[in-house]
């Protein structure tokens, strides 16, 4: 069996009297889409946010790439290849397509500028850029500020910017929010070729794509896992469908 690419032991989270973690325990495979649904408020984003590094989690262990990394900040776990897309866009609208990749792209590359201005203009920088945004479908889209682009294609970007890092796992929040069918079902196939390449986390409402994609589902409810398994075990399960699934499974 290979060994799990990030684990999650018994991890916990309290906010007051709300537990938003309940000892959850999960893992991602190497190869697999491992999606985590559940109702608004189960606790999903600050799952993520828990294991992205940016909330500290009072208990339980996460490891990635077989290494603890409980006391590692984001910028450090980003470092190590665990990327995340946001749930709410966090791309710099100022700065152009290309820029926003560009900068990604240079926070991996061990080169150190002292001001923007080089960065943006480095081709050793740039040319990957670009073929990130070839990826995604954006290359025409390269000089426009990313404020001008559409919902869309700003969740596109924000592929990207995480495909600029150069990850080893992604962490992906919702990245068919606000999208319309067909660009979810872009979307979709994109995700069903990036497994092979690293995998994924998904953090997802969008119930088709879930379905489409995930090799395991896990369903979180009241910051508690009630249930992991197949697409097929997950429809089938009655908790599940009446704490979550209804109709929809």
């Amino acid at each position: 069996m290979p060994e799990a690419i990030l684990s999650l032991s018994n991890v916990t989270k309290q906010f007051g009297a709300l537990r938003a973690s309940d000892n959850v325990s999960l893992d991602l495979m190497p190869g697999e889409i491992h999606a985590l649904i559940g109702p608004n408020g189960a606790g999903k984003s600050t799952l993520i946010k828990q294991i992205a590094g940016e909330i500290k989690s009072d208990s339980g262990n996460i490891r990635f790439g077989g290494r603890d990394i409980n006391e590692l900040d984001a910028v450090e776990r980003s470092r190590m290849g665990l990327a995340r897309t946001f749930q709410v866009s966090s791309l710099m609208p100022e700065f152009s397509v290309l820029q926003n990749v560009v900068l990604a792209q240079q926070s991996v590359s061990g080169k150190i500028f002292r001001f923007f201005k080089p960065v943006l203009s480095d081709a050793s920088l740039i040319e990957p850029a670009m073929a990130q945004l070839e990826r995604v479908g954006l290359a025409d889209r390269a000089q426009m500020r990313a404020a001008d682009i559409s919902h869309g294609e700003r969740r596109q970007l924000e592929m990207a910017v995480a495909l600029a890092l150069k990850p080893r796992a992604f962490l992906l929040d919702e990245p068919m929010a606000g999208m319309g069918p067909e660009g979810s079902k872009r979307l979709t196939g994109f995700l069903d070729g990036l497994r092979a390449e690293a995998p994924i986390l998904l953090v997802e409402h969008d119930m088709d794509a879930v379905f489409a994609l995930a090799d395991r589902i896990s369903v979180l409810v009241y910051g508690r896992v009630i249930a992991t398994g197949t697409v097929d075990d997950i429809r089938g399960n009655e908790d599940v469908k009446r704490a979550y699934l209804g109709e929809e499974a």
